[in-house]
């Protein structure tokens, strides 16, 4: 999104705010301009959709620099998420599973998406799906943290596969 300044503002009445953020109240566009311009600075649209829009009176060049250096601290406290994944046979012991949502449960805490996966080996991939179905809810129901399932069951090519994430 780029702002307008100047000229290049195409709203009649603005919401003007000076360099310092105080309100100066509902202005036409020409006063605002005006005062931006005896002022020395310039008028700049930061909030285009408002009704009315609001304008800041600033220099644009520093205004520019602020907002950059809003996003770049903005981007640096973002952390990224990964998809971890977790495996699981058929036959795995309920201690197993245990552990494996013991892990999973962590990796959600810490906003990670995980894809948990029923490795299926020769025959087994053509076993009944609603029995394949139950021995993947197995690993969910012992995980702890709350999460919500983003992509249903699908079959992949080594099983069956779910992912889930936290829920909000």
């Amino acid at each position: 999104m780029r702002e307008r300044i100047n000229n290049q503002i195409r709203a009649k009445e603005l919401r003007v705010l000076d360099s310092e953020n105080k309100n100066l109240g509902l202005l036409s566009f020409k006063e605002a301009l005006e005062l931006a311009t005896k002022q020395g600075l310039d008028l700049i649209e930061i909030s285009p959709n408002g009704n009315p829009p609001i304008a800041k009176i600033a220099d644009f060049g520093k205004y520019q620099y602020e907002q950059s250096k809003k996003q770049k601290k903005a981007k640096a406290n973002a952390k990224p998420t990964e998809t971890k994944s977790i495996q699981v046979k058929i036959g795995t012991g309920d201690h197993d599973l245990e552990l494996k949502a013991k892990t999973a449960s962590k990796w959600l805490k810490e906003g990670h998406r995980i894809k948990v996966e029923l490795f299926l080996a020769g025959r087994a991939k053509y076993m009944d799906e609603k029995f394949l179905k139950e021995r993947l809810d197995r690993v969910l129901h012992f995980i702890t943290e709350n999460y919500k399932i983003s992509d249903p069951y699908k079959k992949g090519p080594k099983g069956i596969i779910i992912t889930i994430e936290k829920d909000k």
